[in-house]
């Protein structure tokens, strides 16, 4: 598959029964996987480079050519900021969470629900596949309210972050049907409340969630570093919760990352068979950890 800013890579030197063991060799993944959900966190350079952006998008659809329903949920936080910047406004932080104002939830849902959703779902249909955009208020999806953000150093007090939503309930039957009509499913993190009102959501709780309601055999987080890193930058292939509780103590897991492991380890423990956090800067990323037999990324563990 080509695009006109693609330039396929040149396979010409591997010869034809070479390449019918590559193929042979993803079979038994493919048979492990077929029918078989794999959510997936779309964010990071994957999703601003052009060359990665297409690789994502091949992937995505061989996934589902092969048998496998792939279901998407993005992020956008750099296409946020620099819609906020050119407004003239700040964005700020608290532990690791966007503070959204009814301004900056208005400029959340037009970059989440439109430029960028539309983007992710022109990529995959161009590259043969046939992706929707859904936000949380299609099919009554995701119901949310306001979330209480309990200071990490003094739980007894509250951060607020104005229209950040936690999760209330998720519906899934919208990307169900989706999936069982052969489309892939792409999923902007916003939420509805009560009174109708929109909430922010971490894309990375989302995709978690999501992964639990589905019971997705895989939840896929792509990010900007080769998986979860100890002190001395060393990738840590597999981590448990005693070992995630010691690295949240020490720093070593923080910022964004935070809410990343703490939805990883959920879905872990709710019955997702295989949480992985994956670099996302590596071409095909994602066919190397599906249809690969080498460990890739950070592996979170639910004992």
């Amino acid at each position: 598959m080509t695009s006109p800013n693609h330039t396929p890579v040149d396979l010409s030197h591997i010869q034809p029964r070479e390449k019918a063991e590559l193929l042979a060799q993803a079979l038994p993944y493919i048979r492990k996987y077929h029918g078989k959900t794999m959510v997936i966190k779309y964010g990071g350079n994957a999703m601003t480079d052009p060359a990665l952006q297409q690789d994502f998008a091949e992937d995505v659809v061989l996934l589902k050519l092969v048998g496998i329903n792939p279901v998407v949920v993005h992020g956008g936080g750099p296409q946020i900021e620099t819609l906020l910047q050119r407004l003239g406004k700040k964005g700020e932080f608290i532990q690791g969470m966007r503070v959204t104002d009814a301004e900056t939830m208005e400029v959340v849902e037009w970059v989440l629900g439109g430029e960028v959703q539309q983007d992710i779902v022109g990529l995959i249909n161009a590259a043969g596949g046939k992706a929707v955009g859904l936000t949380g208020r299609d099919g009554a999806m995701i119901r949310a309210q306001k979330l209480r953000l309990a200071d990490t150093q003094d739980p007894s007090r509250e951060h607020d972050v104005g229209q950040v939503g936690d999760i209330v309930s998720i519906d899934p039957s919208v990307v169900k049907a989706l999936q069982d009509d052969q489309f892939i499913p792409v999923v902007s993190p916003i939420g509805f409340g009560e009174k109708n009102e929109s909430y922010n959501i971490n894309a990375d709780v989302v995709a978690a969630k999501l992964a639990t309601v589905l019971q997705a055999e895989k939840l896929l987080m792509l990010t900007n570093i080769r998986g979860v890193l100890d002190k001395a930058g060393n990738l840590m292939t597999e981590l448990t919760p005693r070992r995630i509780d010691e690295l949240c103590e020490d720093g070593t897991i923080s910022g964004g990352m935070i809410p990343k492991i703490a939805g990883a380890l959920d879905a872990s423990k709710s019955g997702v068979n295989a949480v992985h956090i994956i670099d996302g800067r590596v071409p095909h990323a994602l066919l190397l950890e599906v249809l690969g037999d080498q460990p890739f990324g950070t592996m979170i563990k639910s004992h």
